[in-house]
């Protein structure tokens, strides 16, 4: 089933009692809208309007109590006052500063009311227009990304092996058809269109059109993002040229080939960011909570959804038929996939990914991801292959944090060791030794590693 983990946040939402006016983010086409209609066979009524359309605007072209507006929404619907519950869902809701203003009004004189808010192009024009802001205090947030593997497996009908992987519980004899499952979700990615068209087809082919219709969408959007000419232009050679450098750390100054110097392309790449079309991963230096992102250093980029990052960078033939991710495209797209189930579990707006790094002159390590685990803290993770003697960035970063336990995603079987991480001098004598657990686990674990940490971690 789509939307199974934001159904859930919805369904929380609407159980607390101190309820606002909930506003969804997320990029254009990651089924915001298909999301509160399904929400919406839970209510009673269900008033829907989308201010792209000239009639519902209409509705707000001027402040009026809260209770005669929803009168007329009633109105324009057709429909009667009712006693049981109603939800409101206003699309597009950065068309119009006063619907926005009129939320904090729901909050405070209909609180019975369920009222939902979502905009395509809501970051990048609230951010152009300053005049434009959502009541402080009197709204929440929910945000939305592409679908995560549980999903793609409900769509596909593959509802014996979500189950299992629900408990993680998957027997070595299904080891190879789950992982093949997850590297096909890896190619086409989680957009529900996407997703909902291979359900149908079986057909990736037939994703093409579907990629080129997404990707010509965000270029056209490019209008809206930013008023100043320049701006458009370095946001569109991003878009154009970007997806290449997914995974990979970059520099603003002369990003992709091109002569824009770093401010214009820093500035670009914010407004990116705000659409949440990608991310700017920051590393941290820091071995144990809080992790603080060091913003002076060199972020990784990625993209909103790997299957878009496959098509928009021509790698799909890199990854179609590998049985190991980690060997296809320098291993970029094992640590897209993985960053792109970790950031799937959560629905909070400012939530983002963190790697580690440390940089000194003699000494260079990396770490894929940072995890912070809600019931285990921090949680170390590396997306390689290999044996465990070659994760020398893992060892170093052991070495120096408290964690006792460190995760690896690879395509092999589920396994646990005992191992040691030790710093030697010139000499070869022991100056540091520390024993962890290494819990090497399958790639298709990534969406469910909490899960998979409170069946198999000994607290």
């Amino acid at each position: 089933m789509f939307y199974r983990n934001a159904l859930l946040w919805l369904r929380q939402w609407r159980a607390k009692a101190t309820r606002k006016p909930l506003v969804i983010r997320g990029a254009r086409q990651v089924g915001k809208t298909s999301l509160v209609k399904a929400f919406s066979k839970e209510f009673d009524l269900f008033l829907s309007f989308n201010l792209d359309v000239a009639e519902d605007l209409a509705l707000f072209s001027k402040e009026m109590p809260i209770k005669e507006l929803y009168h007329l929404m009633l109105v324009t619907r057709s429909q009667a006052k009712i006693e049981g519950d109603v939800l409101i869902f206003i699309d597009e809701i950065q068309n119009s500063p006063i619907a926005i203003k009129m939320l904090r009004y729901f909050y405070e004189e209909l609180p019975h009311v369920y009222v939902i808010a979502a905009g395509s192009l809501l970051e990048s024009m609230l951010h152009a227009n300053k005049q434009v802001s959502f009541p402080v205090g009197r709204v929440e947030y929910m945000s939305l990304r592409p679908c995560t593997f549980d999903e793609f497996l409900g769509a596909i009908g593959e509802t014996a092996i979500q189950s299992m992987l629900r408990e993680s519980a998957i027997p070595d004899v299904l080891h190879n058809k789950v992982l093949a499952l997850f590297n096909k979700y890896a190619l086409i990615g989680g957009m529900p269109q996407v997703i909902a068209e291979y359900a149908n087809t079986e057909d990736i082919v037939a994703l093409d059109d579907i990629y080129q219709s997404l990707l010509a969408g965000y270029y056209d959007d490019v209008e809206k993002y930013s008023r100043l000419e320049t701006n458009r232009n370095v946001i569109r050679h991003i878009i154009t040229n970007g997806w290449s450098y997914a995974a990979q750390r970059i520099v603003f100054e002369r990003f992709a080939e091109s002569n824009y110097k770093s401010r214009e392309m820093g500035e670009a790449f914010r407004t990116l960011q705000k659409t949440m079309l990608l991310e700017l991963c920051y590393p941290s230096v820091a071995t144990s909570l809080p992790i603080t992102p060091d913003y002076k250093k060199k972020p990784k980029l990625l993209w909103l959804d790997t299957g878009l990052v496959n098509y928009a960078a021509g790698v799909q033939s890199e990854i179609f038929g590998k049985d190991d991710l980690n060997e296809a495209w320098r291993g970029h797209i094992a640590e897209h996939i993985v960053g792109q189930e970790l950031i799937g579990q959560s629905n909070r707006f400012l939530d983002s990914r963190v790697f580690w790094v440390r940089e000194s002159r003699n000494s260079q390590a990396e770490l894929d991801f940072l995890y912070n685990s809600r019931q285990y803290g921090l949680v170390p993770i590396e997306v390689k292959s290999g044996n465990n003697a070659h994760l020398r960035s893992l060892q170093t970063f052991m070495l120096e944090s408290s964690c006792k336990f460190a995760v690896r995603f690879w395509s092999q079987p589920m396994q646990k060791d005992i191992c040691i991480a030790e710093e030697k001098n010139k000499e070869g004598e022991v100056l540091k030794r520390k024993e962890y657990i290494l819990f090497s686990i399958p790639f298709y674990f990534a969406g469910y590693l909490e899960t998979f940490l409170a069946k198999h971690l000994i607290k």
